[in-house]
């Protein structure tokens, strides 16, 4: 994947509450999807990305006006498939052929595409069979168009394993193991990532007695606990390194992960939920990813990161998601991150 953006430059000042990131990069990216009643129009969303320098973005679906907005800037493109799309798709070559001539092939020439994302938190579940057969046939398309630097591959949550914790011991479970095993056969042959969804504030708001917050925030000053002699400092390194034990579970060890969701929400659920939580999460999740030192089990594998998500969207299904955006809908930042 070309790299067109410069590279990311942290500073951080006196108090972490001051911290931003003065320069961004292709390295990090953050999503963006239409789920609310006051959301600005989509060209103005892109001019927030390019004003602030962020160089990647995650689409769930492929938005005509988003992808319009997006023309010749070079802003690396990771596009997703809805799930109201996959049946159709899964029903055969000529289905997933006419999809991709009809809302790809028109951007290609001027848009930067790096993935398309075959349906996101759908393995395990109804769909799941579907996902590997629309792999392969996307793959077909893009191995007959000369397309080699677009990738496919598929979003998975955390509860696709049995445990995260301690990571060594997490298999995935016996639901997903069938299309799953698919898809990871598939990726290991393309060598395409595994994009994952990766939530530590979920974890910690489920069980903050037994989670400290320094822990799930990047803050901790030394290792939590130790598994299989590696120590571990933070709870998305934990994760991260659960997901890789599970695919050597499966029997494959040669695929790497991309991070297309993570974040902290600003407000919705009390004390869990505040600006400062936020704000000192994803600005310690940058710096984490672009140390470029991979996790304890993979030192020094880079993993892409998505932070969820651009703006608050009030059509989500509770107070606490309604709130991961880093602006609300009037294009105003909810807390320092980016600064121009």
């Amino acid at each position: 994947m070309a790299h067109f953006c410069l590279a990311i430059v942290i500073f951080i000042s006196a108090t972490l509450n001051q911290m931003t990131i003065t320069e961004a990069s292709i390295d990090i990216g953050v999503t963006y999807q239409l789920l609310g009643d006051k959301q600005p129009q989509p060209s103005d969303v892109i001019n927030l990305y390019k004003k602030y320098g962020i160089g990647k973005i995650r689409l769930y679906e492929p938005d005509p006006p988003t992808l319009d907005a997006l023309k010749g800037t070079q802003i690396s493109v990771a596009l997703g498939i809805p799930k109201n799309d996959i049946p159709n798709l899964a029903s055969g070559q000529g289905a997933t052929n006419h999809w991709f001539s009809s809302k790809v092939q028109p951007y290609l020439d001027n848009v930067l595409l790096s993935y398309i994302v075959v349906g996101n938190d759908l393995i395990p579940g109804e769909y799941s069979s579907y996902i590997p057969t629309i792999m392969d046939y996307l793959q077909s398309i893009l191995n007959s168009s000369n397309l080699h630097g677009i990738k496919v591959t598929t979003a998975v949550p955390i509860t696709t394993l049995v445990t995260s914790y301690p990571p060594s011991t997490g298999p995935f479970i016996k639901e997903a193991h069938g299309a799953f095993g698919r898809v990871l056969k598939f990726l290991s042959k393309q060598g395409s990532p595994l994009m994952i969804n990766v939530y530590p504030y979920y974890a910690y708001a489920t069980e903050p007695v037994n989670i400290r917050l320094d822990y799930a925030q990047f803050t901790a000053k030394e290792a939590i606990f130790q598994d299989k002699g590696l120590s571990y400092l933070n709870l998305f390194d934990a994760m991260v390194d659960a997901f890789y034990y599970a695919m050597e579970r499966l029997g494959v060890s040669d695929v790497d992960v991309v991070v297309g969701e993570t974040g902290w929400p600003s407000a919705g659920n009390g004390n869990f939920t505040t600006p400062k939580l936020a704000a000192t999460y994803n600005q310690h999740f940058i710096k984490h990813i672009l140390n470029f030192n991979g996790t304890p089990k993979r030192a020094g594998a880079y993993v892409e990161g998505f932070l969820h998500t651009m703006i608050n969207e009030n059509f989500q299904f509770n107070p606490g998601n309604q709130n991961f955006g880093l602006f609300n809908p009037n294009m105003q930042p909810v807390y320092p991150l980016f600064s121009n």
